[in-house]
């Protein structure tokens, strides 16, 4: 029987051990639906041609799945899309559908290999082809048969060379997009949680209403959009939500966006549409300081705002210009404070381990972070992506362990100077000593037995994985004070 050349399998590679994750604390305390894939799923179908979804990462045992539908559907291409993180078991992955059906056609998507576009080819025979950029346009032009150097976005294979078609000469209108196919997700949404204590209800969802960021930090890969933003009108970013309301009784959305204010008109006016035709629905989103002042905070508030995440990255002024524009803490702080007074929550995303770190510098943050009203907080391990501007030269500031397997934001693949991992691990662990042994966090934290009792109830379900979490890798031996 021959392939169908009309339909796609998608697939969200686990990137690990299946017997691993099913007590990895990051799968257990947030899991995210692969929204990307979701998008580009959705798009196909409007088109008139087919496509089919798995999310190993929801579900870890999925081989028997993905075998199971490769031989009842026969899809003619299989589409990957990968971080670093699940580069290697996108490869896999691509290896076990070429043997289950030979003849397929295997593509890559996603930050990692736009960002190595022609390397991935040269490197790896099972991968016929890599989208570059937003995969919509690109996938479908390549499931109609188009030839692949007229597709703009695309890496292919050209009488035995490896050939790049370049890039898109525009960005999608995102609103001429459907809503992501969440249908597709075996177990939507039951099997997807947001970050524990960080919503009021459930069931509840992630959503993304624009792409790419106006800024350039040194440790943000920006390969897939590039240098372009772009976002959904108030009108389609209100119509979303209240398809997750009708279809699935979502009672909460966090907004992945990076920069979700930057557009402040659209803003004002989702919410003025939450306002007038109220849907009984809370939100999260991330902002930066620069874009939002006291009276869209409390229009955000009213309109059922629940939680705000800032990028403070680090609390040492002098690092933080190194590697961020506008390296404004005393700013950061004053937002801080007012979003606290519109009573919104606030949580703040820091990193450990930059080019330039110190000792000194951490005790720097350590101080900023315990003198700010944050109700949350998560410190990741800085881990320097292929397609950041700091990865070309990031050997100059330290040790660079590049193990895709490892780069996952919760290992020190990066070692800066002056540091040895062990040292690092032991400022890490008491990072989060001081933040979580406060009263006043702990009495947050009880304050969510009745604001967000779901959260309870998992953690309470899974304390034992929280706790093995928390004394992981811990040394023992006697180091010296941090202050």
């Amino acid at each position: 029987m021959p392939l169908d050349q009309t339909r796609i399998l998608l697939v969200h590679p686990l990137g690990y051990r299946p017997e691993e994750a099913r007590g990895d604390i990051t799968r257990i305390a947030n899991l995210m639906p692969p929204l990307g894939l979701a998008s580009i799923a959705a798009y196909l179908e409007s088109k008139g041609l087919h496509a089919d979804l798995i999310d190993s990462v929801a579900w870890p045992d999925s081989d028997g799945a993905l075998r199971e539908l490769l031989r009842d559907r026969r899809p003619g291409f299989i589409g990957v899309g990968c971080t670093t993180f699940g580069f290697r078991d996108a490869l896999r992955v691509l290896r076990l559908a070429k043997a289950e059906l030979p003849g397929i056609k295997g593509l890559l998507g996603g930050p990692h290999v736009s960002a190595l576009r022609e390397r991935i080819l040269k490197e790896n025979a099972e991968v016929d082809y890599t989208v570059i950029g937003e995969g919509e346009e690109t996938v479908e032009a390549l499931m109609r048969g188009a030839t692949p150097g007229s597709i703009p976005g695309l890496t292919y294979r050209d009488g035995g060379q490896v050939a790049f078609s370049g890039f898109r000469a525009r960005g999608i209108d995102l609103d001429s997009l459907p809503f992501p196919a969440y249908e597709k997700l075996a177990g939507y949404p039951g099997v997807y949680k947001l970050p524990i204590f960080n919503y009021p209800r459930s069931p509840n969802a992630s959503c993304i209403s624009s792409r790419g960021c106006p800024y350039e930090c040194s440790y943000c890969d920006r390969s897939v959009f590039r240098k372009s933003f772009r976002f959904n009108s108030a009108e389609y970013l209100y119509e979303h939500l209240r398809s997750l309301k009708d279809r699935w009784n979502i009672r909460h959305v966090n907004f992945y966006d990076d920069q979700f204010t930057f557009h402040r008109q659209r803003i004002r006016d989702f919410c003025r549409l939450l306002l007038d035709k109220p849907l009984d629905m809370t939100f999260n989103c991330a902002v930066r300081a620069e874009h939002v002042d006291p009276e869209l905070l409390r229009q955000m508030k009213e309109a059922g705002c629940w939680m705000m995440s800032l990028g403070i990255e680090t609390g040492d002024p002098e690092l933080l210009a190194r590697h961020r524009q506008n390296a404004d803490l005393e700013m950061l702080g004053r937002t801080l404070r007012d979003i606290k007074k519109a009573g919104i929550r606030t949580k703040g995303l820091l990193m450990m381990g930059l080019p330039g770190e110190t000792e000194e510098s951490i005790r720097r943050s350590m101080r900023y972070v315990l003198s700010l009203p944050l109700d949350d907080f998560n410190l990741t391990k800085f881990t320097p992506f292929p397609g950041s501007p700091i990865h070309e030269t990031i050997r100059e500031y330290g040790t660079f362990d590049e193990d895709p397997d490892r780069m996952d934001c919760m290992h020190f693949v990066f070692v800066p100077k002056g540091f040895t991992l062990a040292r690092l691990e032991k400022l890490y662990g008491r990072f989060y000593q001081r933040h979580y042994r406060r009263p006043k966090v702990w009495m947050g934290y009880l304050a969510m037995l009745w604001r967000s009792p779901d959260s309870w109830r998992r953690f309470v379900l899974n304390l034992g994985n929280f706790i093995r979490f928390a004394f992981a890798g811990r040394d023992t031996r006697k180091e010296q004070p941090v202050t």
